[in-house]
């Protein structure tokens, strides 16, 4: 069968996982720095496939943030191209004042030497990842880092034939030897040098939806990062995103919400969560509250009621007489300190 590793962050102790998943991608991809609203118990598996000298990662991870910076670039470069195609959930990038956004079924790709900023959505992402030797692409330099950040999608033209390539090869490795390896990079190569020709040849404007989905993703990351944070406003936001108050609320409406809303939510949801944890049973409920950034117990109070139809006491009794499976969950991190 072909050369494989795999990871799985569940093998090891939860103070752990986070440090070595971001040692597993800098030596998958290339070194980053790294931050996610679940760093305290990180949930990621990973199979790293070898190719030859090109190598494919299926992966589930967490929400998670990447950074790679001029800093870490100048610390050491693998000189690749980096594709990832998309098989659940979302995400956004930005490098050089450029920016896009990922949805299902869409083609990310980066290159380990530029700097940019990842994110992905809140829940958690299911992706097949590529990387392959700038050296092996069958593409002038030039041509290949004009593709890099276009508009590519496994839904249909080259597309169509890369993605079913690649989440055929990561079901069913098995099915291949050891000699097989550099045969399959080879034609992995050149399908992804197809594609990348192919995207440089469309047209490159970013459509105004794909920016809009991709700060509304920042947006909504930065919200979850400060929602512990009683002072989180839609000033405050508005200023971190550079764009008007007026302009975020617009944001907010086209989904069918408000600014307030959503952050009250994220809260209510932590809140709830906290409040259905048996390790947390010890705290009081006011300072539950607190730490989800409600500082007035009787707002809270009213607000979870109307929100869940029950109070909170009544809650945290109910969940800790159910079955584990039966607690309320949510995604919401655990507001920092």
């Amino acid at each position: 069968m072909l050369s494989e590793v795999v990871f799985k962050s569940e093998e090891l102790p939860a103070a752990d996982r986070f440090e070595a998943w971001r040692a597993v991608m800098g030596s998958t991809h290339a070194p980053m720095d790294l931050s996610s609203d679940h760093e305290a118990d990180y949930r990621a598996h990973l199979r790293l496939i070898t190719l030859g000298e090109i190598s494919v990662w299926p992966a589930t991870f967490q929400q998670l943030v990447f950074h790679r910076t001029p800093k870490l670039i100048r610390q050491g470069d693998p000189e690749s191209f980096h594709l990832t195609l998309i098989l659940r959930g979302e995400g956004a990038v930005s490098w050089d004042g450029h920016e896009a956004s990922y949805r299902q079924y869409d083609f990310h790709t980066n290159d380990t030497s530029r700097s940019y900023d990842v994110w992905t959505g809140r829940h958690a992402v299911k992706t097949v990842g590529v990387e392959i030797p700038k050296a092996l692409l069958p593409l002038p330099r030039a041509t290949a880092e004009r593709a890099v950040g276009c508009s590519m999608s496994a839904r249909g033209g080259v597309g169509a034939l890369l993605g079913p390539f690649l989440t055929r090869l990561s079901e069913d490795s098995g099915a291949y030897g050891p000699a097989d390896g550099p045969r399959l990079g080879t034609v992995l190569a050149d399908l992804v040098g197809a594609l990348f020709a192919h995207a440089v040849d469309a047209d490159p404007r970013l459509p105004e939806e794909t920016r809009r989905r991709t700060l509304m993703l920042r947006i909504k990351a930065f919200v979850r990062q400060h929602v512990g944070d009683p002072g989180l406003t839609p000033d405050l936001i508005a200023a971190a995103h550079h764009i008007s108050r007026s302009s975020l609320y617009r944001l907010f409406k086209a989904e069918g919400t408000t600014v307030a809303a959503h952050i009250r939510h994220q809260r209510l949801e932590g809140a709830r969560a906290d409040l259905a944890d048996p390790a947390l049973g010890a705290m009081a409920i006011h300072a539950i509250a607190a730490r989800w950034g409600f500082p007035s117990h009787a707002d809270f109070s009213r607000a979870f009621r109307t929100a869940y139809g029950t109070t909170a006491r009544d809650h945290r009794h109910h969940s800790v007489r159910q079955p584990a499976a039966a607690a309320p969950t949510s995604s919401a991190p655990s507001p920092r300190p």
